[in-house]
């Protein structure tokens, strides 16, 4: 149980792990005439507020879906403009980070990103590391088809050195090399923007999640949307295919 807002922390109830899919970000821009890194950067501020607004809450984990493996089809001005604003990020928000105790992590195919980003979220990752009062989950180049594939690979490769028997693969030894095996899976899975899909985020994580889709474009992303997502899943009656 927490706290939100100023309400009783035993009525209360709090997803442990947020997911959300910060989409609308260029429909922002577009909507004032301006560039699309415009929209990208007013996106970043409203991460931050949606960062402290989770923590103030006693959210454990929070997993933003930052850039998909599919983004890279976007023109490469927008691309080269999203890696600038992912690098300057992971740098002036570490003194934040350490401050409220908030750990890093980065999921996704890091190999796609320039040696120097990769670096950049290594040293991000490490120097936040024994942070504990929530967990921040940035997925970049991240696919949920290509986090499944990844995961039955390295089955195969068991199965192939002799470590596992074919007969006893199952979802759980399928399971525990999803990106975020050690963390619970999302509670709550939010999307902004109105759009009514989860556009291959966290597939096999979410199978249970409860859904919330909000029409607000994420730069204007706030506290009373955040609170609104709360209060729809506080209403929800979860039953993982029971009645």
């Amino acid at each position: 149980m927490s706290e939100i807002d100023g309400a009783d922390s035993d009525s209360v109830v709090v997803p442990h792990h947020i997911a959300i899919i910060m989409d609308g970000n260029n429909r922002w821009a577009k909507k004032k005439h301006l560039p699309s890194i415009a929209g990208h950067t007013a996106g970043a501020s409203a991460v931050r507020r949606v960062v402290e607004a989770s923590a103030r809450s006693g959210v454990k984990v929070l997993t933003l879906f930052a850039f998909s493996s599919e983004n890279w089809k976007r023109p490469k001005m927008e691309v080269d403009g999203l890696m600038k604003l992912f690098m300057r990020s992971l740098k002036k928000e570490l003194k934040r980070l350490n401050e409220h105790k908030i750990r890093l992590r980065v999921i996704g195919d890091l190999s796609g990103f320039s040696k120097g980003l990769r670096e950049q979220i290594e040293s991000t990752e490490d120097a936040t590391k024994d942070n504990n009062q929530m967990t921040l989950v940035i997925a970049a180049n991240y696919g949920g088809r290509w986090d499944i594939a990844e995961a039955a690979k390295k089955v195969a490769e068991r199965v192939a050195a002799g470590e596992l028997l074919a007969e006893e693969v199952n979802e759980s030894s399928l399971a525990e090399h999803m990106q975020l095996a050690d963390l619970p899976s999302p509670d709550l899975l939010i999307r902004t923007s109105g759009e009514e899909r989860i556009s291959n985020f966290m597939l096999w994580q979410t199978a249970y999640s409860e859904f919330v889709f909000l029409p607000v474009l994420w730069p204007d992303f706030d506290q009373q949307h955040f609170d609104e997502a709360i209060q729809t899943y506080q209403n929800r009656q979860r039953r993982y295919g029971g009645r």
